[in-house]
This record gives structure tokens, sequence and C-alpha cells, in this order.
């Protein structure tokens, strides 16, 4: 039994078919794992966006308590020793001589 001998040509064409094949291949395995990986990566960064506005919602509303018109006369008055402006007190710039 005699077996055929493949030519140069023909070894080069399957060895050249194969490494675009597994070329391909490799690069459809990255392409996947890229897409997988930045999936990941944006629902990461969404769930700190979503964070970051809750702790602005918070901060707003602490800061909206504690510019409250009622706490920062109770303050003034309790913690400063500030009183009501008594008539005599009052200048009105028609008042002032220029």
């Amino acid at each position: 039994m005699v077996r055929k001998k493949y030519s140069l040509k023909r070894i080069l064409l399957v060895a050249g078919l194969a490494i675009l094949f597994l070329g391909n291949i490799t690069f459809y395995i990255w392409y996947q794992s890229e897409s997988i990986r930045l999936g990941y990566k944006i629902h990461d960064l969404e769930n700190q966006a979503e964070k970051r506005q809750e702790e602005i919602k918070q901060l707003e509303a602490k800061k909206e308590a504690l510019l409250a018109p009622d706490r920062i006369d109770r303050i003034a008055r309790n913690e400063l020793n500030l009183q009501d402006v008594k008539p005599d007190q009052i200048i009105f710039e028609s008042q002032i001589e220029k």
C-alpha cells in the first residue's frame, strides 16, 4: 500500500486555514469575555451612581433641616443670646447724611 505524499502547497494551505480558524476563535472568545467584563463594570458603576444619588438626597435633607428658620432662630436666641431689633436701632438710608 502506497501512501500519497502531501504537497507543500497543500500543507501550507491547511496550516493557514487552521491559523485563521484559531485566530477567529481566539478573537471571538476575547470579544465575549471583554463584553462580559464591561457589563459587570457598567453594573458596578450604575450601583455607585445610585448610592451617590441617595447620599445627595440625604445630604440635601440634612441641609434643609440645618437651615430651618425655626432652628436658626432658636440657636440665635438661646446660644448666642441675640434679641429682636428695637425700633430705635433701625437706621434708614434716608436718615444718613451724605
